[in-house]
């Protein structure tokens, strides 16, 4: 397999250079994947072997395998050894983009207002493009995640599991999205909350009432979806954001700093 480095821009004058220099083994890693972007290759499509990288570039071996060792860190290739084995492109798991984007996010002060002011925008959203679009499977698997709690929590930790369970309800929404970006914000979004969020004053005992409410709202979800009720279907989401925003308000929730596991 040839391996052509693809077109390039005049370099710019060093004056109007920002970015820092790049090491050698970068620059080739980034050339592989304009080279891999142009062709079109999928996952599973092979690269060529080192000794045709290494001829191509004109690199050392140590340079080559310092970039395929970037790229596979990345999750764009995989290395397989043994009769048949060698270097193929490889697809970035959505774990894995949530992982990488959490780990930006510990270096900010992500708060849970700045979480819930997105999820008021796009939740109620993505539930009116899924109203009568769900088939009774994917109905089955929302209603399958409220038998999970189907009591009010006896302790804190009970009310603390149940908060968890609850947002698998919203992740299996993003799920049945055909918009992959919405899903993949609003299932991140969740991922956050569920790995990164503790509570400071849950209530012991638990709150009776805004367990009813909440299932109350997931309940009523499920009915405009089914019966493809879509202006229902955002104010009803609309409203179960609001309740929950402000009830970890009450709690005093906090997006720990910390990262999370691909």
């Amino acid at each position: 397999m040839t391996l052509t480095p693809p077109n390039r821009a005049p370099t710019p004058p060093r004056s109007s250079r920002t970015a820092p220099r790049r090491s050698r083994p970068v620059r080739v890693a980034e050339e592989i994947k304009d080279w891999v972007v142009e062709r079109n290759l999928k996952k599973g499509d092979r690269l060529p072997s080192e000794t045709e990288l290494i001829a191509q570039f004109g690199m050392a071996k140590g340079t080559i395998r310092e970039a395929m060792r970037i790229l596979e860190a990345q999750g764009l290739i995989e290395t397989r050894t043994g009769p048949g084995g060698g270097s193929f492109i490889g697809e970035v798991t959505a774990d894995r983009a949530k992982a990488l984007l959490a780990n930006y996010f510990y270096f900010t002060e992500l708060s849970v207002a700045d979480i819930y002011q997105l999820r008021k925008a796009l939740e109620p959203e993505l539930v009116a493009s899924l109203a009568g679009k769900l088939d009774a499977a994917q109905i089955a698997e929302l209603e399958a995640v409220i038998a999970q709690y189907p009591e009010p929590a006896q302790d804190a930790e009970e009310e603390r599991e149940q908060h968890i369970a609850s947002l698998v309800f919203h992740r299996r929404l993003a799920n049945f999205s055909n918009n992959p970006l919405l899903a993949f914000v609003v299932s991140f979004m969740a991922r956050i909350l569920t790995d990164l969020t503790v509570y400071r004053q849950l209530y012991d005992p638990p709150n009776r009432e805004l367990y009813e409410k909440g299932t109350a709202y997931q309940k009523d979800l499920i009915a405009a979806l089914k019966d493809g009720r879509a202006e229902d279907a955002r104010a009803i989401m609309r409203a179960h954001m609001e309740t929950a925003e402000a009830l970890m308000q009450l709690q005093e929730a906090k997006v720990l700093r910390r990262f999370i596991a691909e």
